[in-house]
């Protein structure tokens, strides 16, 4: 395929991907209400904890502005909507690569979506179940004695909880991205392990970084999931490379020599 033919084919899969998502926005918006409540639910046994421990506080939810109503509804319904979708875009990322690969090879892509999209709607679900806790170490600073009040605006909580919920969901995709380029031959086990302190490091500064609400919950709901996932990852890989080699030499690709050199990751 030409430059030109790769672009036509980046507008295809993102049109479909599109038109999949403006369609279940448009159902989405439908019940956008229960949405919202949903939306809200973290935010709410936050505020019940937070209230309980300390009942002088005045914790409040406010959507301010003619046009507040108007854009809470397109949010939360876009959001779902994106989240319903990910069998369509995903697919839609896995039909752009599958072209470019040999038969073997889509065989291993197809591993690839049968994967990736419940490993996005678990972190999703993980992102979602840590909010409260989340919402609840931030909200726990609100000094009652004061008689300051915390006012919330509604767009900006939307906009925290939906850059937490896809953080969750994108990166629960990393052994799904690790495992396929080891199976596509790009990465080997012996550099996942290699690289394996600086990975996790790596791991826990970017749950740090990559969750917007800044607390420690939300850090470690992200960083450890990561680190688990990196190291099942880097025993799928090694089984994989052993299993490869073993393969190799039984069919006399690569002498006793090579293999063992391989082995120990010369």
């Amino acid at each position: 395929m030409t430059l030109w033919d790769h672009l036509r084919e980046i507008r295809y899969r993102l049109v479909v991907s599109a038109v999949a998502i403006v369609v279940l926005f448009i159902v989405a918006f439908i019940f956008y209400p229960q949405i919202v409540e949903l939306i809200l639910r973290p935010y709410s046994l936050a505020a019940d904890v937070v209230r309980t421990q300390n009942p002088g506080a005045n914790i409040q939810v406010v959507n301010s502005g003619v046009a507040a109503p108007m854009l809470l509804a397109l949010k939360s319904a876009g959001l779902a909507a994106i989240i319903a979708a990910c069998p369509v875009w995903i697919y839609q990322l896995w039909a752009f690569i599958v072209p470019g690969l040999l038969t073997k090879e889509k065989r291993v892509a197809r591993l690839f979506l049968l994967s990736a999209i419940p490993l996005f709607i678990a972190g999703v679900v993980v992102g979602y179940l840590i909010l409260p806790k989340a919402f609840e170490f931030m909200l726990g600073f609100t000094v009652a004695d004061a008689g300051v009040a915390n006012l919330q605006d509604l767009n900006d909580f939307l906009a925290l909880e939906m850059q937490m919920l896809l953080v969750f969901g994108i990166s629960f995709l990393l052994p799904v991205v690790l495992v396929m380029m080891n199976l596509m031959g790009v990465v080997k086990a012996k550099a996942l392990a290699k690289a394996r302190p600086i990975a996790i490091f790596g791991c826990f500064v970017f749950g740090a970084v990559a969750t917007p609400s800044g607390d420690p919950f939300s850090m470690l709901a992200l960083s450890l999931p990561l680190t688990i996932m990196y190291l099942v990852s880097e025993v799928i890989c090694s089984r994989h490379d052993a299993r490869l080699l073993k393969e190799q030499l039984r069919n006399g690709e690569i002498t006793l020599a090579e293999a063992e050199a391989r082995e120990r990751g010369e």
